[in-house]
């Protein structure tokens, strides 16, 4: 009985050793056609540090675990209106100014108040503002944006106001059902990916 116990672990121990060379392999491929990183161990270090730009709000960074939003992400701030959304998109613009970086502010509302801006510590003379007609063209000022990698911020205000091409174009009363869906669908598919 015992030496069957003892070959069934050398067995074991082969077949473990088996698959690990095996998962090395694999990984190997992975890393060679698709560079470093493609897959890691959760467990690594690296891959956990995520760099963050400060909200403007202690209480938030704190909340948020690793100091305010993420950097190379897309953040979504949800909440009623008049809750303090572009408030706080304008405190996270401030924030990333005062690290030297760059922002931009897609004002698809037309409703971007400069001196409150200012007010908030926005380096207005620098802020990139643009004043899209359609959602298309903020998507697409959005990716330009984002492919230059000189952008450090991006701030979309709002989501709502995204009103695609089709629709403006339209007559009164008629059916544009799920055309903002699909547009947004479309670009935050090529977002993702060029922010990553």
């Amino acid at each position: 009985m015992a030496a069957t116990s003892k070959s069934a672990g050398t067995k074991a121990a082969g077949e473990a050793k088996s698959k690990e060379e095996a998962l090395q392999t694999a990984l190997a491929k992975i890393e060679k056609q698709f560079g470093k990183g493609a897959v890691m161990r959760l467990g690594q270090n690296e891959a956990m540090h995520v760099e963050a730009i400060s909200t403007g709000s202690l209480s938030l960074d704190l909340a948020l675990g690793i100091g305010g939003f993420p950097r190379g992400r897309i953040v979504e701030i949800f909440g009623p209106e008049s809750s303090g959304k572009t408030t706080l998109a304008l405190h996270c613009v401030a924030e990333g100014q005062k690290r030297g970086g760059n922002a931009a502010f897609i004002d698809v509302e037309h409703a971007l108040d400069p001196v409150y801006a200012a007010a908030l510590g926005v380096d207005v003379d620098s802020l990139l503002v643009s004043q899209p007609d359609t959602g298309e063209q903020a998507l697409e000022i959005t990716e330009a944006l984002v492919r230059s990698g000189a952008i450090d911020v991006i701030v979309i205000d709002s989501v709502a106001a995204l009103v695609p091409r089709a629709e403006i174009e339209g007559e009164m009363g008629d059916n544009h059902v799920g055309l903002q869906a699909r547009l947004m669908s479309q670009a935050l598919r090529k977002l993702s990916g060029a922010i990553s």
